[in-house]
C-alpha cells in the first residue's frame, strides 16, 4: 500500500520540544500536585518507612508512637487551618455586588451617607443609599445570602423569611428603592423616614434562628 504522503518522524530534540510545549499548556496546571499534596505524600512515605524493619529498628517503640502522634496532630491542624473554608462576615458583607453595583462601603458608612443626603434635601439619593445600607447590614450579619444580581424585591423576600412580621414594610421599602432607582420617581421625606425606621428596627433585632 502506497501512502499519499510520507509520515514525519521527529528526531529526539524535536520530540522533546513538542512535549515541553504541550505540557506547558494551562489545562495541565490543575493536575499538578500542590505543596500540601507533596507534603502529605512525603509524610505518608516517612510513616511507611518507620514501620519497615530497617526504619523501625532505628527508633524505640515509645519514640515511634510519639512521632506518629505528633505527625497526625500536625496533619489535623493543617486541615483545620487550610483545608476548611472559612466564612467571614466582613468578606461576605463587603466588596460584593449589591443591587447592581459593586460597593465597598459598610452598612454604617452607607447610613451616614444617606443621612447626609437627607440633610441636604436629596431624598432620592438618600432613599437609594438607605436601602443599600439595609441590605449591607443584613449581609454583614449573615442573615441573608442573596444570589448575584438579586433585586431589591428578592432581598426583601429573603429578609422576610428571617423577620416575617416585617414582610409588608420590607415590600414597601423595596418598592421605594425601585421607584427611585429604576423608574426615576421622586422620593419624599416621609418615604425616606419609613425606610430609615425599618432599617433601624432590623439592625436592633436579633433573630433566634436564621433559615437555611
Amino acid at each position: 500500500m502506497i501512502l499519499p504522503f510520507e509520515p514525519f518522524v521527529p528526531d529526539g530534540d524535536e520530540a522533546r520540544r513538542w512535549a515541553e510545549q504541550e505540557l506547558a499548556e494551562p489545562r495541565y496546571d490543575a493536575s499538578r500536585p500542590t505543596w500540601f499534596d507533596l507534603l502529605a505524600r512525603d509524610v505518608v512515605r516517612y510513616l511507611g518507612d518507620l514501620f519497615t524493619p530497617d526504619g523501625g529498628g532505628q527508633v524505640g517503640p515509645l519514640a515511634l508512637v510519639v512521632v506518629c502522634v505528633v505527625i497526625v496532630a500536625a496533619l489535623i491542624a493543617a486541615l483545620i487551618v487550610w483545608g476548611r473554608p472559612r466564612a467571614s462576615r466582613t468578606v461576605r458583607g463587603a466588596g460584593r455586588d449589591l443591587l447592581g453595583e459593586r460597593d465597598d462601603r459598610t452598612a454604617a458608612q452607607l447610613r451616614a451617607d444617606a443621612e447626609r443626603a437627607a440633610r441636604s434635601g436629596d431624598w432620592e439619593a438618600a432613599t437609594i443609599l438607605r436601602f443599600r445600607a439595609l441590605a449591607r447590614g443584613l449581609l454583614e450579619r449573615d442573615l441573608i445570602d442573596p444570589a448575584p444580581g438579586a433585586t431589591a424585591q428578592a432581598i426583601a423576600r429573603d429578609t422576610a423569611r428571617v423577620f416575617p412580621d416585617e414582610t409588608a414594610a420590607l415590600h414597601e421599602a423595596a418598592s421605594a428603592f425601585d421607584d427611585v432607582r429604576y423608574l426615576e420617581h421622586p422620593s419624599s421625606p416621609e418615604s425616606y423616614r419609613a425606610l430609615s425606621d425599618i432599617d433601624e428596627r432590623l439592625a436592633a433585632r436579633h433573630p433566634q434562628a436564621v433559615p437555611a
